[in-house]
């Protein structure tokens, strides 16, 4: 429904952030910016702002505004109520800081307790150049994804993260429908927008995890809900699922962190987590009712490191393929394999970052208790080739595919590796049958 571009204050715009921008263009999502770790060394507002306006071309307009940073960070001014809201650390590391909160037309009392000259004189120039120089906040704007509120703050010191909560709450969009196939019989299908109106219940599963608690080797699916409401016991369809078989939600969570609590009852817009029995996959749509609702699968984006991983020990082969199964399902990773390979070959993982893999091979290692080794390969870019494999056979018989590998998602669709964007550009230009995208979503689902 929304999205919350979270920033390091010292490093900016980062290769993570570009990427995860590029899902919430394609998805047309508000975004609300927080810019994090206020109270370290930070680049100047204004340099945030230029970034994301230059690399981007989104608009800012910023809601709280900081003042100073680092060891001088003294708090962020609320520009919505001209408050300004100071703080003081905390003595210990990552408790809540004490806020104090003054008008901004007190001026001999921020300056008091600023305790700053040059800090001070600051604060009301910037104020005074913003009024200026910003274009008008303009929630239409911000809802359609063309102007995003900004927000400054330290999230170890729990300053600003309040603050931001509340404002978000106001500002961003409420519970949004969504496109669903409808189907009341197999032949008799229709795509129409499912609202929170809607009175059947209906929910998509964005996410799984497994071994929340390492002692209960539990599951649990994410369950974003979309009309309808979810009640403790219900039994609700799912849409991969033959022959009308029924699934008791007995029990559902709220998460928030580490912290859990349980569900009785929750509305469209709602995530709630429930227990996995092992059918339930990343996609997947849980509806009530005689008609089969179907939301669209969610889309895979173009991975930027990639490795062959191994298991090293033959005699942990069992628990090596079940954690590396759990880990894939949960899409901690993206996976490849070799053209024509069923499960036999090498499996290569697929990531944007290489914090992917250390997190695969820690798990692998802390809860399935298996080692694993890695070997990078030479490839930086990934494209799927959306004309399919006898554009690809083309192409590659043409000459024009030469150092480029070619493998196949989890769905045997062709996906090209090459090793630098020029190349990728190049292929794209010369062979545009190839249709060459940067994401995919996954294949409609069957029965």
């Amino acid at each position: 429904d929304n999205a919350v571009m979270l920033l390091d204050a010292a490093k900016g715009l980062e290769p993570q952030t570009r990427k995860l921008f590029e899902v919430t263009r394609l998805r047309m999502l508000p975004l609300f910016t927080f810019v994090n770790k206020m109270d370290r060394p930070a680049l100047s507002p204004y340099e945030i702002m230029d970034q994301i306006e230059q690399e981007f071309g989104l608009e800012t307009h910023p809601i709280t505004w900081p003042i100073g940073d680092g060891e001088r960070f003294k708090g962020v001014v609320d520009r919505l109520t001209n408050t300004v809201h100071l703080y003081e650390r905390a003595e210990k590391r990552g408790a809540k800081a004490t806020v104090v909160q003054v008008p901004l037309e007190s001026t001999d009392k921020l300056i008091e307790l600023i305790d700053d000259q040059e800090l001070s004189d600051k604060l009301f120039e910037d104020i005074e150049l913003l009024e200026e120089m910003m274009q008008p906040l303009d929630i239409e704007r911000v809802l359609a994804g063309d102007q995003s509120p900004l927000f400054f703050g330290s999230a170890m010191t729990n300053f600003g993260v309040q603050l931001f909560l509340d404002k978000f709450l106001g500002m961003g969009t409420m519970p949004v429908g969504r496109t669903a196939v409808l189907s009341k019989t197999p032949k008799k299908k229709e795509e129409n927008v499912v609202g929170p109106e809607f009175e059947e219940f209906s929910g998509f599963i964005f996410k799984t995890q497994a071994n929340l608690d390492p002692k209960h080797r539990d599951r649990l699916a994410y369950v974003r809900i979309v009309s309808g409401v979810y009640e403790k016991g219900m039994k609700v369809s799912h849409s991969r699922s033959k022959g009308g078989k029924k699934y008791a939600l007995a029990q559902a969570q709220a998460l928030f962190g580490s912290d859990r609590k349980s569900v009785e009852v929750a509305y469209p817009g709602d995530v709630i987590g429930i227990n996995n029995p092992g059918n339930f996959a990343i996609g997947d749509t849980l509806f009530t009712g005689n008609t089969k609702i179907s939301y669209p699968g969610i889309p895979s984006f173009s991975p930027e490191k990639f490795a062959y991983i191994r298991n090293p020990n033959p005699s942990t082969y069992k628990s090596f393929q079940k954690g590396m199964d759990q880990l894939l399902q949960e899409g901690a990773v993206q996976s490849l394999r070799q053209r024509n390979d069923d499960g036999g070959g090498p499996l290569i993982l697929a990531a944007v970052g290489q914090l992917q893999f250390e997190v695969v091979q820690a798990r692998l290692e802390n809860e399935y208790g298996v080692e694993s080794s890695l070997e990078p390969m030479g490839y930086d870019i990934a494209r799927w080739a959306d004309g399919g494999w006898e554009a690809v056979d083309k192409a590659d018989k043409d000459g024009k595919l030469f150092g480029i590998m070619i493998v196949q998602d989890r769905w045997k669709r062709p996906v090209l590796l090459f090793r630098n964007e020029w190349k990728a550009a190049s292929v794209q230009q010369e062979e545009p049958d190839l249709k060459l995208a940067a994401w995919s979503a996954p294949p409609d689902n069957e029965d």
